[in-house]
């Protein structure tokens, strides 16, 4: 965007998560010195010559960003600087960034930013904001001799048309680039600082202010009650089925007995000689119930984590870090998982079982996400992965993650195989013809409906905050949540599974895995759905790198509802 450049400054290091999110930090050419006011210092001048073409570029790249509502993104001391504004209702919100500047159209309607100030009033031209007021509030520690600590920094973006760039004084007429402009242009850089004590605020809970104006917790709350009513409705279901039927036919069971009329045999009870029927392409699932697993745990102790505070936006990056970690770390269970499956569906293979647990569905992910960091790679984006950090990716998995999945599937394949409480028959049975919603595809499509309807108002903020850089901090929410997709997962497959088998289709192993699953479809569905609703991505390359990512998302999200 060429702003002013700090010179011979070194780059703070980030942690795994952050490289892997795109969150590249630079140094910046504003300095302060604590407790000292500075008035309308300059940083530098950046002049435009429109008449050369790079010069012109360079311009126009700059109008399209302010056209395009780009926000800058400063840290003092770890904290976003904000900058705070009025809305309705005698409200404050603080946004984390503040606008490279703003557009007056050309039948003079202020767009974005530009309603701050009526000032920016000329048709068809560009205000940017080069200079900014920045206020940092501190608080004394009076019992250490510690000093003071910082704890907000609040900004004003201004525009200033300084008629002296070498000697600014921040007053007059804002700073319009007209759309039509030719000739030279100059733009002078400034600042403000000024330091206010604070003594309310504690340092540990400074980044309050931020989180307070995020007004979303009553969507929360509704949320919540939503998703807990469908629970109930389906706990209430799933009671009522294992009670009242189950045991109306185990009653029933037992007074034959002492009859001796029991050759009639009805309902689920037809298929026991088939239910254990090994699946076709066991292999298949046993490595996607190894893969669920693994991820299944390393969500649950992530959002516990979070919960527990750890994982606040406050420790840039560690979600993810947390995140990739712990998967790497779990690659035992999935490995013991998947052997124990595979071998009590009778199959033989076990190193192509070890294989393909250790290496498809984590193959699948890495092969996405490298086609998803060339394409930043050829657009030069920064948000591109270094190479070294791809290779101790791989590193991780190849020689922390693979052998934990061979460990795991060598005590899974030790252990004797999972005993079936009735043996099956040699010839496999006739499965009548089935209604409409005993059919498997019908019955997978209802599945999915009630764990999406659970999810579906979080999603939202999740992926606002994974695309449009708001912070997320509602783990204690988001954990609650987790607990009732996963109650409400089980419970719908288990009432489709019931009625399936009472109408005597015993292939029951991949219709319960995809009945759940099927939520990643409508995960997938609802993110197009906001693509094309809330995100205004324009270019080839964005739209095949939101997809890209989004891909990932729905497979992890397949395989942990699975």
């Amino acid at each position: 965007f060429d702003f002013c450049q700090a010179e011979g400054k070194k780059r703070p290091s980030e942690n795994l998560g952050q490289v892997l999110f795109g969150e590249r930090i630079e140094p910046s050419p504003y300095r302060f010195t604590f407790n000292k006011k500075d008035t309308c210092k300059s940083v530098c001048t950046k002049t435009y010559d429109t008449t050369k073409p790079e010069d012109k570029q360079k311009l126009d790249f700059l109008k399209k960003s302010m056209l395009l509502n780009y926000q800058h993104h400063w840290i003092v001391d770890n904290m976003p600087v904000t900058w705070c504004y009025d809305v309705e209702d005698g409200q404050r919100f603080c946004n984390p960034g503040f606008p490279i500047g703003c557009y007056i159209t050309e039948d003079g309607r202020p767009k974005d930013a530009c309603v701050i100030n009526s000032e920016f009033h000329e048709k068809d031209t560009f205000y940017i904001f080069n200079h900014v007021d920045i206020k940092i509030y501190y608080h004394v520690v009076e019992n250490e001799a510690l000093g003071a600590r910082l704890v907000a920094a609040k900004l004003e973006p201004k525009s200033y048309k300084h008629t002296h760039p070498d000697n600014p004084d921040c007053s007059g007429v804002p700073m319009d680039i007209s759309n039509k402009a030719n000739g030279e242009v100059k733009i002078a850089y400034t600042y403000s600082v000024s330091f206010e004590e604070e003594k309310s605020i504690r340092w540990a809970s400074r980044w309050d202010y931020i989180l307070e104006s995020m007004p979303h917790t009553h969507i929360q709350w509704f949320s919540i009650m939503n998703s807990l009513v469908i629970v109930l409705f389906l706990s209430g279901m799933v009671a009522m089925i294992m009670l009242r039927t189950l045991h109306k036919d185990i009653a029933r069971y037992n007074q034959m007995d002492s009859t001796e009329d029991a050759q009639e045999e009805f309902g689920w009870k037809l298929v026991h000689g088939d239910i254990f029927r090994p699946p076709r392409k066991g292999m298949l699932l046993s490595v996607f119930l190894g893969s669920g697993t693994q991820i299944l745990i390393m969500t649950f102790v992530t959002l516990f984590f979070a919960c527990l505070g750890f994982l606040s936006p406050a420790n840039r990056g560690a979600l993810m870090t947390c995140a990739v970690v712990l998967w790497v770390l779990l690659g035992t269970p999935a490995g013991y998982v998947a052997a124990r499956f595979y071998k009590s569906f009778g199959g033989e293979k076990w190193k192509t079982n070890v294989l393909l647990t250790s290496f498809l569905c984590p193959g699948i992910v890495f092969a996405d996400f490298f086609i998803m960091n060339l394409i930043l790679w050829g657009e030069g984006s920064s948000a591109a992965i270094p190479f070294g950090t791809l290779v101790a990716i791989l590193a991780l998995w190849f020689c922390i993650s693979v052998p934990l999945t061979f460990i795991g599937a060598y005590f899974g394949f030790k252990k004797n195989a999972i005993e079936h409480p009735v043996r099956t028959n040699q010839i496999p049975r006739q499965i009548p013809e089935q209604s409409f919603y005993t059919k498997p595809l019908p019955g997978i499509i209802m599945g999915g409906i009630l764990p999406f309807g659970c999810i579906f108002i979080q999603l939202f903020f999740i992926l606002n905050s994974i695309w449009s850089h708001q912070m997320y901090y509602m783990f204690g929410f988001l954990f609650l949540v987790f607990i009732i997709l996963v109650i409400t997962c089980s419970e719908a497959t288990i009432l489709l599974c019931y009625f399936h088998l009472c109408a005597e289709d015993y292939h029951w192993q991949w219709r319960s895995f995809l009945t759940s699953g099927f939520t990643a479809v409508y995960f997938l569905i609802y993110a197009i759905h906001y693509f094309f609703s809330k995100l205004q991505i324009t270019g080839t390359a964005s739209t095949i790198l939101y997809f890209g990512y989004t891909m990932i998302m729905v497979l992890i999200f397949f395989l942990f509802t699975g």
